[in-house]
């Protein structure tokens, strides 16, 4: 579970503000919200093909490629 340390003379709207994007980006909010109800089979596939490309972009986005390499790559495949 992700915490917060409220610091001295910290509102604490922005302690909860900072808390909630912790627990946005571990992804502790969409799962409490995923186990809220029942899932029907249609919303679990919907659920894993946003997965899915979710991690495909962060694939192509870390992918370290010399700057040369695309211009490359694309010559190649025509």
């Amino acid at each position: 579970m992700p915490q917060v340390t409220v610091r001295k003379g910290e509102p604490i709207d922005r302690a909860l503000k900072r808390l909630k994007s912790k627990m946005e980006s571990e992804g502790v909010i969409e799962e409490v919200r995923r186990l809220r109800a029942f899932e029907t089979p249609v919303e679990r596939t919907k659920r894993k093909a946003r997965a899915n490309a979710k991690r495909g972009r962060v694939k192509v986005r870390f992918q370290f490629n010399k700057p040369g390499e695309a211009a490359e790559n694309a010559e190649n495949n025509d």
